[in-house]
């Protein structure tokens, strides 16, 4: 005997993504606000002047990457259920990437899923983190292996909250900006040349294309079944640097530009990238002070590590590769000896290149 069950339907989670100031929310039943103790100080006010709810309730965990994991959401989880949340209780992410993707992660745990918002204070997580639908936390084997995709239901993206964005955590946000134009959009890497985000309207254009670009690849391929991988172009080796780096030594995206950096060797390497075409992404990265150099202590160790990545299957390692720029390949074909080749570049021995 068999029996079926049909679960054939159309859901329909398309949402908007607002890029000026904070507008009012408002919600008729419970509401929490995740955030972190340094946003909370700098902005939490901002926010609650803004939102009117039946009940608010603010959850706080701490600062950075290295607690983007198990304990904290169980303990973001059991402050939702103190304040007895149901289904129609929202959650508002409100920080950088670590609190989106908590935050998106731990609404869709919470009664099987609830709604959710993100209201990104970052420069990263306005032009990448907070759009998409990618939520997760990291363990001992990789960043963001444990995780959903769970759609908000709105971005809002207010630059004001950059303001008080310190020096490093602006060049992050600058490296996922590169990383789009690179891989999708060869005219904006040309404005970014010749443009400082620094600098009158600069940063609010910026983060409108790149949020732009995000938005039309999530559109074509949800849940990374094919072209939204394209977007983890520097994550495959920036990925292993954190993880190596125990998530201290660097943000995000000064992991990511590094591993821009490495990935466009390998693009050199395989014929895809002119070395010139490789320098002119190096220099725009180094305008904003990002690193280019890792450390790489054991290659081997290094190279074992991508196997670990969400992308690779069995014993294929997928790679995210510039075709020059404005282009790119995704690619499972590239010898290990080119890859190790390249690694064995990036050993203490070879740093002074």
């Amino acid at each position: 005997m068999t029996i079926s069950i049909n679960l054939k339907r159309v859901i329909d989670d398309s949402y908007s993504i607002h890029i000026g100031s904070l507008p009012e929310i408002k919600h008729e039943g419970k509401v929490a606000i995740l955030t972190n103790p340094k946003v909370a100080g700098l902005h939490l006010q901002t926010l609650l002047s803004r939102l009117s709810a039946k009940e608010i309730y603010i959850i706080t965990i701490p600062d950075g990457e290295q607690y983007k994991n198990w304990e904290s959401i169980e303990s973001v989880l059991e402050r939702m259920f103190d304040h007895r949340l149901n289904r129609k209780s929202l959650l508002i992410a409100f920080g950088g990437g670590v609190i989106g993707d908590m935050g998106g992660f731990s609404a869709s745990l919470y009664n099987r899923g609830i709604d959710f918002i993100q209201i990104p204070t970052t420069l990263l997580s306005q032009v990448d983190a907070s759009v998409g639908g990618k939520t997760g936390i990291n363990n001992r084997f990789g960043k963001n292996l444990i995780g959903a995709f769970h759609q908000p239901r709105a971005v809002y993206i207010d630059p004001s909250f950059l303001t008080t964005l310190p020096a490093r955590e602006f060049g992050a946000g600058v490296a996922e900006i590169v990383k789009m134009a690179v891989t999708f959009n060869a005219p904006f890497f040309e404005w970014l040349e010749k443009n400082d985000l620094r600098e009158g309207d600069n940063l609010q254009y910026a983060i409108a294309k790149a949020v732009e670009t995000k938005a039309g690849v999530v559109e074509e391929d949800e849940k990374e079944q094919g072209l939204r991988a394209a977007l983890n172009y520097g994550h495959t080796f920036g990925h292993v640097i954190e993880n190596e780096t125990k998530y201290e030594t660097y943000l995000h995206g000064e992991s990511v530009a590094i591993g821009m950096v490495m990935a466009n060797d390998l693009a050199c390497e395989a014929g895809l990238m002119k070395p010139e075409e490789a320098l002119r992404v190096k220099q725009l990265l180094s305008k904003y002070a990002l690193p280019l150099t890792y450390d790489i202590s054991d290659v081997e160790k290094f190279y074992q590590a991508f196997f670990l990545d969400k992308k690779s299957a069995d014993s294929a390692i997928t790679f995210i590769l510039p075709r020059g720029i404005g282009a790119v390949e995704i690619t499972d074909a590239i010898e290990p000896a080119a890859v190790k080749k390249v690694l064995s570049t990036f050993q203490s021995v070879n740093l002074s290149r």
